[in-house]
């Protein structure tokens, strides 16, 4: 439903023609692409939030502003260095009849017609998705999409660290309390 004239009316109709379709491979095509995407995604997020949280908030108390700032900039980092697999599984995603033919042509007009015959088939794995985005725009066309992408994941990865820090601070908070009772009960 990514594509431009999608022939989908909704994400049902979606789904239920690509099983009919390609079967149920069909919606683990990227899986592997997604793993390689989200595990460095991960990982510099998580990096990233951890290093800002030592430069901002040492003393790791519950600070709102620090966990957005820090939530944000960590987002930021790991979508901008994540684009180039972003913009190769989408590819890999939205390849149909119609996408394969618009590659093919913009193949012909960049390579002449031997590369237009080599890019006629299905562009299957990472490697190729890569190859075929190098041919597309160079090294420009590995970061199409990039300021999207960061302005998408900041907010969306400052709400996220918010909420998780809030809570984190609500039950341990509850803990200690709890724990303090206990003392004092057990005081007397």
């Amino acid at each position: 439903m990514q594509m431009f004239n999608s022939p989908y009316r909704s994400v049902v109709d979606c789904m239920g023609s690509l099983l009919r379709r390609e079967g149920p491979a069909a919606f683990y095509r990227s899986y592997t692409t997604q793993l390689t995407m989200n595990v460095p995604f991960q990982a510099l997020h998580f990096m990233t939030y951890e290093y800002l949280q030592e430069l901002l908030n040492p003393h790791r108390q519950y600070n709102p502003s620090s966990h957005v700032v820090s939530g944000a900039l960590a987002g930021a980092l790991a979508a901008a260095a994540t684009t180039p697999l972003d913009v190769c599984k989408t590819l890999l995603n939205t390849q149909e009849a119609q996408a394969i033919h618009v590659i093919q042509a913009e193949a012909a007009t960049a390579a002449g017609a031997v590369g237009a015959a080599a890019s006629s088939r299905h562009i299957s794995g990472l490697g190729e998705a890569f190859r075929m985005v190098y041919r597309m725009g160079g090294m420009p066309a590995f970061f199409k999409g990039v300021q999207a992408r960061v302005i998408y994941q900041m907010p969306s990865t400052a709400i996220s660290w918010s909420v998780y820090e809030f809570f984190k601070y609500i039950i341990t908070k509850r803990q200690h309390e709890r724990r303090l009772r206990g003392d004092r009960d057990g005081d007397k």
